[in-house]
């Protein structure tokens, strides 16, 4: 687990957005061991303190909220992926091309330095974000559905692997003890983690850049 628990949404720094716009909760970021990017070399997660500032990190986990559209802070050689954790009617036009409706819990993954506008049609939102520094580290984003027969995942050697509740019901079971996870909570499999309970998590896979 990240630092031997459970990282808990009431625990997460809340940070302005670098234009202002609006206010983010780091949940965990970290380097990828051999880039000299001034993490640790393990690669250990790091909870959200002034060490994982928004430069100095080879990835990072936030959640956003978004209060009325606009442009979004550009990230300079960071890709990003973006999704919906409260909320609706989220647009979001990159780089002049076409709108693309971000629907919830559909991950959708964009260049962090694209001209990023966002449009709102139905109020305000939360989005997960998941960031990487391009060269150095990749991410996949997918939504798993936790069931009666439980859920294990696995992290592979060389990747980080968390698991963040974006609904209530999920319990995070080890060594025989069940752990609730509140919605946003998150933690990492080392190198795995079982899931009971009824709910969805995100299941976010960094890995080093190929």
């Amino acid at each position: 687990m990240i630092g031997g628990g459970i990282l808990r949404w009431e625990d997460y720094r809340a940070m302005p957005w670098r234009n202002g716009g609006g206010t983010t909760r780091e949940v965990a970021s970290g380097a990828i061991p051999g880039t000299g990017s001034g993490k640790g070399a393990s690669g250990a997660p790091v909870p959200g303190g002034e060490a994982s500032g928004p430069d100095a990190f080879d990835w990072r986990v936030s959640i956003a909220d978004v209060d009325a559209g606009g442009p979004f802070s550009a990230f300079p050689g960071i890709d990003r992926v973006i999704t919906l954790v409260e909320g609706s009617g989220m647009v979001l036009t990159v780089d002049g091309a076409a709108p693309r409706r971000v629907d919830p819990l559909d991950p959708f993954a964009f260049p962090g330095d694209a001209r990023t506008d966002c449009r709102l049609e139905a109020g305000a939102v939360r989005d997960m974000n998941v960031m990487t520094r391009r060269g150095r580290a990749t991410a996949h984003v997918r939504m798993l559905r936790v069931g009666d027969g439980g859920t294990e995942v696995v992290a592979a050697a060389d990747e980080v692997l968390l698991v963040l509740a974006v609904t209530e019901g999920v319990t995070l079971e080890e060594r025989g003890l069940a752990t609730p996870f509140g919605r946003l909570d998150c933690a990492r499999a080392t190198p795995r983690v079982s899931l009971r309970g009824e709910g969805r998590v995100a299941e976010i896979r960094i890995a080093p850049a190929r």
